[in-house]
């Protein structure tokens, strides 16, 4: 066995090009001299996590700490902002570090200049200008400071376009592909808007920062920012980003999600919250106790992933939130909706909510992949599939790697075949309890455990840095909406400017979503596998995706198109240069001649004690 650095991409393509035959699903014993080869090959000894010293014994358990992470993530450290101090909170240097470095800070890739030349789509009765930089963002200063914070140098398109627009009161709806910064593109203007105006808007509350007594400190909650999101994940995620774009500022954030000890997320509520992150069905439950939540001082209303939580799924808790919304009819109110994918139909059922002169930004095609993942379709049998995944993992250099599956009952599986053959993995899906999904997550960010098998659930939800590789062993359905599911999935890595691999399993039961990935890997320029080829697209032929992305009335085309030369922002006579970003990952898969995955070189790779 070649040792970590010798290891090339062709490798990795020869270990799938001669499997052997499959295990079949199940828990197989551990085989000891693949045990011993993963160990050689540089992976950490398995770490299994104690789930029942873990859990708590009653709902009203004080969040504990592992080391300087808060046992739950809604207890998560913010900035407690002393009410006698004036406007601006002084520094706290040990927070600072825990907010802006390490694990919390996402770094723009090598390859973030693609994400500067993309076509982008308006449709608005007046277009607000484009920012070029966040220094004449005209942002609030604290803002404009924790920005620069958490490492953003140039705006993205998705953030060049939202930001001026919600800025100028105008609601959005923006879809731009997954790792462009959506997030920021929503937090950034929202709080410099309500910066400044805090202290006349927000509701009355106990000064947390010099202690609190909830029986007598205690107020209900009324924010002035909901942001609603499907999973649990993704409002950990957003609430730390809340967290460090809130620091020094009076704005106090707050995530309320399911799984989540009820008391602790009221006892949360009680001290105060500006900024509310929730899940829709905890959100709902805490909306009908008006002394604990009540949204009537809502001055922003946003809905991450508003694809997926405007279907008739979510119907009734989405009614409810909004009517809330609603509540204050004389206040300033502007919805804001984001995603990666958003058919017509979802439009159709957000324009119920926004205003005739909404925004519409559109970066690129609507649900399209993004350029930065090297794509990659293996065919393999359905019994050869763990022997397939461990070759995989076995031949590759170590790195963060997502498995996706489509059940629960696979997820176990496959988890119970890798760690029992030595290789560092822990799993997460809907029947884990919040305990256990919040700990798999821990173990995946800090590479305690680097290899996170999951269910399509996930796909919207994880945001980790260094995630070098994304494999679906199994492929999504296309009869649950698995185009848009596959570009979820393949988005957790390449984040931001970042390379990534994507690599997928096909067999004859994937034949439904052969035409859509033929279209994919030849819209971003991957090799199309013999097995797909008749469904390749003629050369020069359009690519359509059925997906309604360009065919709306009045769209404006204010960018040059991919690849092209001139101004990414709309103005002709103008250009932006890319910035220099630097690349601090230790080596590289493929470089040097060592071999490459079609026609561009591989993804850097982060090695496990760089973790």
């Amino acid at each position: 066995m070649a040792d970590r650095e010798s290891t090339t991409a062709g490798e990795v393509t020869d270990a799938l090009n001669n499997v052997s035959n499959g295990t079949a699903p199940g828990k197989p014993p551990r085989d000891e001299a693949k045990y011993q080869a993963a160990r050689e090959r540089g992976w950490v000894e398995p770490q299994n996590f104690d789930y029942e010293a873990a859990v708590a014994k009653n709902a009203d358990l004080v969040a504990k700490t592992t080391g300087d992470e808060p046992m739950w993530a809604h207890k998560s450290r913010r900035y407690e902002f002393d009410q006698d101090l004036g406007d601006v909170g002084p520094e706290i240097p040990e927070l600072e570090q825990e907010l802006f470095l390490g694990k919390f800070r996402m770094s723009a890739g090598i390859k973030f200049n693609k994400l500067l030349s993309i076509k982008v789509v308006t449709e608005t009765t007046e277009r607000p200008d484009p920012i070029r930089n966040f220094n004449d963002a005209g942002l609030h200063p604290i803002v404009l400071e924790n920005v620069k914070k958490c490492g953003y140098e140039t705006p993205t398109p998705i953030q060049a376009y939202t930001i001026p627009a919600v800025l100028k009161g105008r609601d959005v709806i923006a879809t731009a592909q997954t790792g462009s910064g959506k997030t920021a593109a929503f937090m950034i203007p929202v709080l410099s808007k309500l910066m400044g105006k805090a202290k006349k808007l927000a509701a009355p509350r106990p000064n947390v920062a010099k202690g609190w007594d909830p029986a007598t400190d205690r107020v209900r909650a009324e924010p002035l920012v909901l942001v609603v999101c499907p999973t649990r994940e993704l409002c950990c995620q957003i609430f730390d980003e809340a967290r460090r774009l809130c620091y020094r500022s009076m704005l106090r954030p707050a995530c309320i999600y399911g799984g989540g000890p009820v008391r602790d997320q009221k006892e949360e509520l009680m001290k105060g919250c500006d900024i509310l992150i929730a899940t829709p069905g905890r959100l709902k439950d805490f909306m009908t106790d008006p002394r604990l939540l009540v949204l009537s001082r809502l001055r922003f209303t946003i809905i991450d992933e508003a694809d997926e939580m405007l279907h008739d799924d979510w119907e009734e808790e989405m009614t409810t939130i909004m009517s809330g919304a609603d509540a204050n009819m004389d206040a300033q109110h502007q919805y804001l909706l984001f995603s990666a994918t958003f058919d017509k139909n979802m439009r159709r059922v957000a324009k119920k909510f926004l205003s005739q002169d909404h925004v519409r930004i559109r970066i690129g095609r609507a649900g399209s992949a993004h350029g930065n993942v090297k794509q990659s379709i293996v065919y393999v049998d359905k019994n050869q599939k763990q022997q397939a995944l461990y070759d995989l993992l076995i031949a590759s250099p170590p790195a963060r790697t997502l498995v996706f599956v489509r059940s629960k009952k696979t997820a176990d599986f496959v988890d119970d075949f890798l760690f029992n053959n030595g290789l560092p993995s822990t799993s997460i899906h809907s029947d884990r309890t919040q305990r256990e999904r919040e700990d798999a997550l821990r173990a995946f960010k800090k590479g305690t455990a680097p290899i996170l098998v999951a269910t399509g659930v996930s796909a919207r939800g994880i945001d980790v840095k260094n995630v070098m590789h994304v494999i679906n062993f199994d492929l999504p359905s296309i009869d649950h909406n698995g185009q848009d599911e596959y570009i979820h999935r393949i988005g957790r890595t390449a984040r931001i400017g970042n390379e990534g691999l994507a690599t997928s399993f096909y067999n004859d039961m994937d034949e439904a979503m052969a035409p859509f990935l033929a279209k994919v890997l030849a819209e971003t320029g991957n090799s199309i596998p013999d097995f797909l080829e008749q469904y390749k697209p003629a050369e020069n032929e359009p690519l359509d995706f059925d997906d309604d992305s360009g065919d709306e009335e009045n769209d404006e085309l204010v960018t040059v198109p991919n690849g092209a030369t001139g101004d990414a922002w709309g103005a002709e006579e103008a250009s932006i240069a890319a910035p220099q970003q630097t690349n601090d990952i230790a080596n590289t898969w493929g470089s040097g001649g060592n071999g490459s995955w079609g026609e561009s070189a591989m993804p850097a790779v982060q090695p496990l004690n760089a973790w």
